[in-house]
């Protein structure tokens, strides 16, 4: 009788752990990929990527976050500027014809009073993978009207765009370069809980 207790207790604990938290999904129309560089040396220029994807599962009661997955498209890149953006697309940059796609793959949630306040994971430019930090706001979430469930973040870090290989600059005549090293990344978004498959064939019956 004993073994079969501890057995069930390992069946249950094994289910439990797989169970433990709901999909959700980047909402791409509510949510926006953006980043900021000193220009010049006293001015900031601001851009994004306008194409993205990305899910994950989330365990609301905890703030637990695992499996994270982000792919952003590199030549969606959008500064507001044709010719700005065509440079940061070549060679000289993102070099997107043999760079496609930029990744962020979590691998530990840090939390606090049930809620992510850290993501750290594998940020991919320009074919390089470095370890970096996700600084984490969980604003909250909501039911829409149509009942969908939602919840809503911020997120950011900061990079050195030469450890991704991106070294090209310009000295400026009193001192300085055209473009600043550190690059620092914001996310603000919504994400969509996906709903289980047998709650799909519910709603179809």
């Amino acid at each position: 009788m004993k073994i079969n207790g501890i057995i069930m207790l390992i069946a249950v604990s094994i289910g439990s752990t797989h169970a433990w938290a709901a999909n959700y999904k980047l909402d791409e129309s509510h949510t926006q990929v953006g980043f900021k560089i000193k220009h010049l040396v006293i001015s900031t220029v601001s851009g994004q990527f306008n194409k993205f994807s990305g899910k994950f599962d989330f365990d609301p009661k905890k703030g637990e976050i695992k499996d994270l997955n982000v792919e952003i498209e590199a030549a969606s890149i959008d500064t507001n500027e044709p010719d700005r953006d065509k440079h940061l697309k070549s060679p000289d940059f993102l070099d997107v014809e043999k760079f496609s796609k930029l990744t962020f793959v979590s691998k530990k949630t840090i939390t606090k009073e049930n809620k992510p306040t850290k993501i750290d994971g594998e940020l991919t430019i320009h074919g390089v993978k470095k370890l970096v930090t996700l600084e984490v706001v969980y604003i909250g979430s909501t039911i829409d009207p149509w009942g969908n469930e939602r919840i809503a973040f911020e997120a950011s870090t900061q990079v050195n765009r030469k450890d991704y290989g991106l070294k090209w600059n310009k000295s400026l005549d009193k001192g300085g370069v055209m473009i600043a090293d550190d690059v620092k990344i914001i996310i603000e978004g919504e994400a969509l809980l996906q709903k289980a498959e047998s709650d799909e064939k519910k709603e179809t019956k």
